[in-house]
């Protein structure tokens, strides 16, 4: 296994706490710029054709007692993250946010509290979680298809798995670390990766072997997708040159989960590059979808409606594909889910839904 070289990350973690040393030095008060981490804040980057954040910043200063204290803690997550690096050990966000206790005066008030300042400084140094040793609760996503990845296990020795013959019906369960030091794609035979919301969605689509008789790469998402499932999925297109299509239900938030595949979250901006695929398509299921094959419907709420008129705002959705497909739900009031496809039967999904859909986008012949 090839380490990876940290020298870089802990030089930047230590900045931080030299910068705010000299603020003390020359009598300043303390204090860091980052930036403002709102929609109205994220600006198209033509060049790496990604969503990340503008020029806007907000302060975090020793003026107020709070902001001394995030300082505070700042100082202990990064000498906690240094700890992490130097013995070789990792840490989820929530074993993070217990140890806090032991800070005295530092310790977070809520997880949520530790996991905000964990993407602060990722943002400060421009390092991803990962650089810091820090992982997520929840589990990977789930991988079929003629795909064999390289991986390298936890007696650190190369294992080759192939996410067809060597897995069961639950595929290959990505890890918190997709990074090139613990997985490698080193065989496709694939002409494109769906990216499935639902479990029940993926579940259907192995049971009725759509990986092998349309050569796909499927990807359960499991809902908003964790990072590395965005990570893995940017890699394994960008690598192998395979398009990215994503199949979610059709509601406001399924919308977001589309983008924050494609574009990127707004509270990850700060890594599109690293986490978006900008080339992904929307699959379905579309509003006109709900139209055009007559599906089972639930009446939005006002949650979902607030959600749709916030998007039309959103420059994730600007083009005129969603400005439509947002103004005709609203209209229509309705909301469907993948699964509604049944009602015409356990095998339409995979024999006349999706083979429809996939000519739409050209990427497949009708």
């Amino acid at each position: 296994m090839v380490e990876k070289d940290y020298s870089k990350v802990i030089t930047k973690i230590d900045s931080i706490a030299e910068k705010i040393y000299r603020d003390f030095e020359k009598a300043t008060i303390p204090f860091v710029n980052l930036p403002t981490r709102t929609k109205s804040n994220i600006l198209f980057d033509n060049k790496l054709n990604v969503w990340k954040y503008g020029k806007n910043t907000t302060e975090r200063s020793a003026k107020s007692l709070d902001g001394a204290y995030m300082l505070l803690r700042t100082i202990y997550m990064t000498d906690f993250i240094k700890e992490m690096i130097n013995i070789k050990k990792s840490s989820t966000l929530r074993e993070m946010y217990y140890i806090s206790e032991g800070w005295d005066l530092a310790k977070f008030g809520s997880q949520q509290e530790s996991n905000l300042l964990a993407e602060d400084l990722e943002v400060i140094t421009n390092c991803m979680r990962e650089d810091f040793k820090l992982r997520p609760e929840e589990d990977g996503a789930r991988v079929i298809g003629n795909l064999i990845i390289e991986e390298v296990t936890r007696n650190n020795k190369k294992k080759r798995i192939h996410c067809q013959d060597d897995v069961g019906d639950a595929g290959y369960s990505i890890p918190y670390n997709v990074e090139k030091e613990k997985i490698n794609f080193k065989g496709v035979d694939a002409d494109f990766i769906i990216a499935i919301e639902t479990g029940g969605m993926f579940d259907r689509l192995v049971e009725n072997e759509f990986d092998t008789s349309h050569r796909a790469i499927l990807v359960h998402l499991k809902g908003q997708p964790a990072r590395s499932t965005r990570r893995f999925i940017k890699r394994l297109s960008c690598e192998k040159n395979i398009p990215v299509l994503v199949f979610t239900d059709c509601d406001p938030w399924s919308f977001r989960i589309f983008a924050s595949v494609a574009y990127g979250a707004i509270k990850t901006a700060h890594i599109s590059e690293y986490l978006a695929t900008p080339s992904s398509q929307y699959l379905g299921v579309t509003p006109s979808d709900i139209e055009n094959y007559k599906l089972p419907t639930d009446s939005l709420t006002t949650e979902d409606i607030n959600a749709l008129k916030s998007e039309l705002t959103d420059p994730r959705f600007k083009d005129s594909f969603w400005k439509g497909e947002i103004k005709l739900q609203l209209k229509m009031g309705k909301k469907s889910e993948q699964q509604a496809l049944a009602k015409y039967g356990l095998d339409y999904v995979t024999d006349t839904y999706l083979p429809e859909k996939l000519a739409e986008t050209g990427i497949v012949k009708k």
